[in-house]
């Protein structure tokens, strides 16, 4: 009995080795005659291991081939000068769009939608640096600040969370440092200049 394990070996389901005079099953398939316009490797043969084995060592995948077809073949960019049907610029019916695919979950429309209400949120905030931003969310700022607020809001958490304010509770310091930290970046912004 042959093992089990070997790749590419088939359940026989009855069929017998193609090879003239063998007798064993043909558990092993190998491609069949190539029709002249070559579509594919045409309706399989089967064989059994030795004679698998045997065209295997014969076959020649460039049989057929002219010189020029088989380097084009070789190249470690084969296949890749041709375009994709779908995204030619002459594909029928165009280019594909976001509307043409089908979503009943909304997943992708749901996903772009949030893509550009980050987008906008960073529009609102461009005139200030990524830090400057961190800074503004500390303080609870939104993008309109101008240097006035900015000035009144620092005062506000300053009194807030400072300790002499609190009955020398000190639980508040790490939030009162944050926005020391914060208007100390801020103040010197450009978008206040």
């Amino acid at each position: 009995m042959r093992p089990q394990k070997f790749h590419g070996r088939h359940d026989t389901e009855g069929r017998q080795c193609a090879a003239p005079g063998c007798g064993e099953p043909g558990e092993y398939r190998a491609p069949g005659v190539r029709a002249p316009s070559f579509d594919g490797p045409g309706d399989w043969r089967w064989l059994c291991l030795d004679h698998v084995r045997e065209f295997n060592a014969d076959y020649d995948w460039f049989e057929g081939m002219t010189a020029d077809e088989i380097l084009a073949a070789q190249s470690p960019v084969a296949g890749w000068a041709r375009e994709t049907r779908a995204f030619r610029a002459d594909a029928p019916g165009g280019v594909p769009r976001w509307a043409d695919f089908d979503d009943p979950l909304d997943a992708i429309g749901a996903r772009a939608s949030e893509i550009r209400k980050r987008a906008a949120g960073r529009q609102r905030f461009a005139r200030f640096t990524a830090q400057e931003q961190d800074a503004l969310q500390t303080m609870g700022l939104g993008p309109q600040t101008d240097r006035h607020e900015l000035r009144k809001r620092y005062s506000t958490l300053v009194r807030r969370y400072h300790p002499d304010r609190n009955g020398g509770d000190r639980s508040h310091e790490g939030v009162l440092q944050r926005v020391v930290e914060a208007y100390q970046l801020l103040r010197k912004a450009a978008a206040f200049a």
